[in-house]
């Protein structure tokens, strides 16, 4: 296990060389030609666009899946049956679905439009896309939650009991902060992971990196453009995630110690 996990530590700190590596190979082929740089140049306005909804919905769905997720991980423990069997279906269900087929439900079951007050209001489909990655991401905090509360020693419990905490109160004041400091490291794995997921809502024609790469593609119609468009992909991603990730270890490790 030791072993396994130094090989670990290592092929993760070589990854930001190999990469670099990538994107040495990169700078050399567009200053190669220069045609491809300037066209490059030209679409990556239109790629930055797409990226900032990639950005957009990964931060929505992460929002809107924390708030829900800590309530469930919360009531995955109440005693009331009635209460925590259904919580307990729900994050076994949507921790085990894909967030593909999450997405393209979510697309399909929502109207186009809603009425509100007789106006009618667009209900778009990077909004779909939001719940469709934040119902997973409810689920996994959920786990999460549930987990960490879980870990607390039960004399944190009876200390707050002694100095006259009712158990509502006992959970929001002393046992969710040291909640928080243990979830942080699976949440923000599981952060990385949705932004990732983002990258799925082009199926539904959301307008994000991926569709617009695939747009920028089709009307340069030149090969080496496609697989260079696709390397900024890649390098856009790898530069918002690896960050999270690196500070996802050191938290791990900080918080062993």
């Amino acid at each position: 296990m030791t072993n396994t996990k130094i090989l670990s530590a290592s092929a993760h700190s070589r990854l930001p060389w190999l990469f670099g590596v990538l994107i040495a190979v990169a700078a050399i082929w567009l200053l190669a030609d220069l045609s491809l740089l300037s066209t490059l140049i030209e679409w990556l306005p239109y790629l930055g666009s797409g990226f900032l909804m990639n950005i957009l919905i990964s931060l929505l769905a992460m929002t809107g899946g924390t708030v829900l997720g800590v309530i469930l991980g919360i009531l995955e423990l109440t005693p009331l049956k009635i209460v925590r069997y259904p919580v307990v279906f729900y994050v076994q269900v949507f921790r085990n679905a894909p967030h593909l087929v999450l997405i393209f439900a979510t697309t399909y079951i929502f109207p186009f439009e809603i009425v509100v007050a007789g106006h009618y209001l667009p209900f778009p489909d990077w909004l779909k896309a939001v719940i469709g990655l934040a119902i997973p991401a409810s689920a996994y905090v959920a786990e999460i939650t549930r987990g960490a509360i879980q870990s607390i020693a039960t004399t944190q419990w009876e200390a707050a009991k002694g100095l006259g905490f009712s158990r509502l109160q006992a959970l929001r004041w002393i046992i969710l902060p040291q909640c928080a400091r243990r979830s942080l490291p699976p949440w923000m794995n599981l952060f990385a992971s949705i932004t990732m997921g983002t990258a799925l809502a082009s199926l539904v024609g959301v307008h994000e990196l991926l569709h617009a790469a695939t747009d920028a593609s089709t009307a340069v119609r030149r090969l080496d453009f496609t697989v260079l468009a696709y390397i900024v992909v890649m390098t856009a991603f790898f530069v918002l995630c690896y960050p999270i990730s690196s500070l996802t270890r050191r938290l791990e490790r900080r918080l062993k110690v």
